[in-house]
């Protein structure tokens, strides 16, 4: 069996999802010929570049405008008028995608990206194709952008997830309730004590977990001088080199610094509240950890949708402000039922078999 595994280098999570299926299949079926691909690399340099920096300069420079262009695109009466002009545009930038695609024609192409389908559809559409196509959405919420006629099987996070595609016309029996695919590592995770002797921290202190996302966003800073009362905090600055250098200048006794790490599966294995944006593989990963979750500065759009699925389901938290952050940790610590609350509402929908699911499915 041929299968090729689609993703896009806009947005991490798309990578990583893809990533996580390619190393369950290649397990599973060393007999097959796996494939993973990153569909901006055949596409042409130009579009590329757009794609990848106008997405990261929209989301830090201009989020009114992102906000915008999702909203509309999501709008019903304009779906047809977009999709002509966006397949016309891909059909220009994306030749050498689709001419890969006809030429390998793999029985099952699965795709981490809402791009893919969109250009797979058609070839399928005119015949040239003839392989099943499968979408794993990677956010809790559902952009119309997703839902393609000839997609054969949807894989989608939650029961809420189902609702919305179904809502939006896709028939029941194309949707599979499989989870987002996430990193084995976070469904083995060692001992608590020896990770906390490891990375040099307390054991014996109620600990915060404070991740940025790839390019540090949020106001850190600010949450780290709130929290700097009787609390252990972890905070992981990813890029941004900035922030690093003020948080580790201030010396606090119970705070530890990081930059870019490898290693995020362990600092949540020994913290008991994270505090994150609601990104759909960022959600998945915390969900697996069963770790009570404060969502901060949501990009309008994707992770206000993944920030709405989460409410309705009763997990985690989105404080109005900074106070309220402080007032909501404090609130776990000194009532640790809450904690055994939320883990047990999270234990109803995480996915940490993802993978494996999504294999029985398309199997």
């Amino acid at each position: 069996m041929k299968i090729i595994i689609v993703h896009a280098s806009a947005g991490a999570g798309h990578k990583k999802a893809a990533e996580a299926l390619y190393v369950y299949f290649k397990q599973r079926s060393p007999q097959d010929k796996i494939e993973i691909i990153d569909i901006l690399e055949k596409t042409r340099p130009f579009f590329k570049k757009v794609y990848i920096h106008g997405y990261n300069f929209l989301i830090n420079n201009c989020l009114w405008l992102w906000h915008f262009l999702f909203w509309v695109t999501s709008l019903k009466f304009l779906r047809g008028f977009h999709s002509y002009w966006s397949m016309g545009l891909n059909r220009i930038f994306t030749a050498e995608f689709s001419q890969y695609i006809i030429k390998e024609n793999p029985d099952l192409i699965i795709s981490t990206h809402f791009l893919p389908p969109e250009i797979c559809t058609c070839l399928k559409q005119k015949n040239k194709i003839s392989s099943q196509l499968a979408t794993v959405v990677t956010d809790y919420g559902i952009h119309p952008f997703w839902i393609h006629k000839g997609t054969d099987k949807y894989i989608v996070a939650s029961q809420l997830s189902r609702q919305i595609l179904e809502k939006q016309g896709v028939e029941k029996e194309k949707i599979f309730v499989c989870g987002i695919p996430i990193d084995p590592k976070f469904t083995t995770v060692g001992d608590k004590r020896s990770i906390c002797e490891k990375i040099g921290i307390r054991n014996d202190i109620f600990t915060v977990l404070i991740t940025t996302g790839s390019s540090g966003i949020g106001p850190i800073e600010k949450i780290v001088e709130m929290l700097n009362d009787g609390l252990q905090v972890l905070v992981v600055c990813a890029n941004n080199q900035a922030l690093f250098q003020k948080l580790n200048a201030k010396n606090y006794a119970y705070l530890k610094v990081f930059g870019f790490v490898n290693n995020i599966e362990e600092l949540m294995r020994v913290s008991d509240i994270v505090i994150a944006k609601p990104g759909g593989m960022t959600t998945s990963e915390i969900l697996c950890m069963e770790l009570v979750p404060i969502f901060i500065s949501p990009i309008p759009g994707q992770e206000t949708m993944n920030l709405k699925v989460m409410t309705e389901l009763g997990i985690g938290h989105f404080p109005s402000n900074i106070n309220e952050i402080k007032k909501t940790i404090f609130e776990y610590r000194d009532n640790p039922q809450k904690i055994i609350l939320q883990k047990e509402k999270i234990r109803k929908i995480k996915k940490p078999d993802a993978a494996q699911e999504i294999y029985n499915a398309l199997r």
